[in-house]
């Protein structure tokens, strides 16, 4: 195990989790995300990419919502934890994700070459 996929691990274990309005994607645009997390993921294609990106959709959003819901990027795990990315419905977890923890993830994204989604 890498650094890098140590600290995604321990990141992950410290942001909390919260039931989404069920239908709703409205977070699922298209993100960054560390090319240790997109290693995680399955390949998609050039034109399964562009295809997304023209409807400002994430490549791994399907019909039933997040293909990789298991292993999705940190930024996803973000949405609807923090201030600073509040769900658009209102959902969230009752203790939301500590601002510490949450600069430390943005410092990771800044730092780690990022791969769009």
């Amino acid at each position: 195990m890498t650094k890098n996929d140590q600290k995604i691990r321990v990141f992950r274990e410290r942001i909390p989790s919260f039931s989404c309005t069920p239908g709703c994607h409205d977070c699922c645009g298209p993100v960054t995300a560390s090319s240790d997390e997109v290693a995680r993921l399955p390949t998609k294609s050039d034109e399964e990419h562009d295809q997304a990106l023209s409807e400002f959709n994430c490549p791994y959003l399907g019909e039933n919502g997040c293909e990789v819901y298991q292993e999705r990027p940190l930024i996803c795990r973000l949405f609807g934890t923090t201030a600073s990315l509040p769900c658009p419905n209102g959902c969230g977890p009752s203790e939301m994700t500590d601002p510490k923890i949450e600069r430390q993830i943005h410092t990771f994204h800044k730092t780690t070459r990022q791969v769009l989604l």
